[in-house]
């Protein structure tokens, strides 16, 4: 899968929160059906996602790493939409009315799977489905799979177990109310601050839920090839 450099330096400009009435193509000011139509011909190909599970395969290669790893960290983050939103939901946990966003990283802290839904849907469910719509893409050789307290109970363990043939390990809080960083479950607390510094994710400004997985994907391919 290729870009040209124009094509994929305009798609980074907008994950930064740059109006795309304000990207430049050869030159000049596009208008914005120009670069709407490519950003979303460009999602309907899947050829961000795939540029992004190639990228980081490299990745991890370089780093003497199998492409695809045994082991993910698990974790869902409900985010405020704006007004244009028509996909959003109410997370009665937290009281956000947004999207929710699923997601399962490697040691790394890059995503290896990723589900973008209402944030009504609680983060069991929503792992579940992420897990069985990307299971024979990205999940194949995983064997343990880290998740939070949120995902407590055996009937979680065994749809993941009957899913990925995997093993649940729950990473619990100290029953102290003081701040302790627990072993591995940090990574994917850093992969969430790594969507906050990007402008256009702190609140979804999405209409569609595919636009939002793409723009979360987008602004991950981002910090990969900032590390080449």
């Amino acid at each position: 899968v290729t870009y040209s450099m124009p094509s994929f330096t305009r798609l980074l400009q907008g994950v930064n929160g740059v109006n795309y009435r304000t990207i430049s193509r050869n030159g000049t000011l596009s208008t914005t059906i120009t670069i709407c139509g490519e950003i979303n011909q460009t999602r309907q190909r899947f050829t961000i996602r795939k540029s992004f599970k190639k990228t980081v395969a490299y990745y991890r290669f370089a780093q003497g790493r199998s492409a695809r790893t045994s082991f993910v960290i698990v974790d869902a983050q409900s985010v405020k939409t704006t007004d244009l939103t028509k996909n959003s939901g109410y997370d009665g946990g937290k009281k956000i009315s947004g999207i929710k966003r699923h997601m399962a990283v490697d040691i790394n802290g890059l995503p290896q799977a990723v589900l973008v839904t209402r944030a009504n849907v609680s983060d069991r469910s929503g792992a579940l489905a992420m897990f069985i719509s990307l299971a024979s893409q990205n999940l194949e050789l995983v064997q343990h799979v880290m998740v939070d307290g949120g995902y407590t109970g055996n009937d979680f363990a065994d749809q993941v177990k009957l899913i990925l043939n995997a093993k649940t390990t729950v990473a619990k809080r100290n029953e102290l109310h003081t701040f302790t960083v627990l072993p591995q479950r940090w990574i994917i607390e850093r992969s969430w601050s790594w969507l906050d510094k990007c402008r256009r994710l702190w609140k979804n400004c999405e209409r569609a839920l595919n636009s939002s997985l793409q723009m979360v994907v987008l602004a991950f391919l981002k910090i990969v090839l900032k590390r080449y």
